[in-house]
């Protein structure tokens, strides 16, 4: 079975981190470049960061950038993202997503796999 599966999503403190993780099954990332979303409730959904997968170009929202960071381990075909000194506007639902041949920052409609998402709870 083809799919991504994103995971990591926890409650945390305000400044405190968290890593997610993207694990593609059934295909290889390799020509994918692969998105990480959010989503909370009565916003619209927004991309905070990307990266192709061969790893040479990355792309932060100005809201997550110098916070989050995103990398690829080709041999584990996984994405991670890296969120340090999280906010409480960071608290969502985050989604990775994989579009074929695409360069970052890819828009939502570009991509052909989708992870189910995971909770990030930002909260004392």
């Amino acid at each position: 079975q083809l799919q991504l599966v994103d995971s990591g999503g926890d409650l945390v403190q305000p400044g405190g981190s968290l890593r997610l993780t993207c694990v593609a099954s059934g295909f290889s990332l390799d020509h994918y470049a692969v998105g990480w979303f959010r989503q909370a409730p009565g916003k619209a959904r927004e991309v905070v960061s990307c990266i192709t997968f061969d790893g040479e170009s990355t792309w932060y929202s100005d809201s997550v950038k110098g916070r989050f960071t995103v990398s690829v381990d080709k041999d584990d075909n996984t994405v991670y993202l890296a969120m340090n000194s999280l906010k409480s506007d960071d608290a969502a639902n985050y989604r990775c997503a994989a579009a074929w041949d695409k360069p970052c920052p890819t828009g939502w409609l570009d991509n052909d796999f989708f992870g189910r998402g995971t909770q990030v709870t930002v909260s004392s």
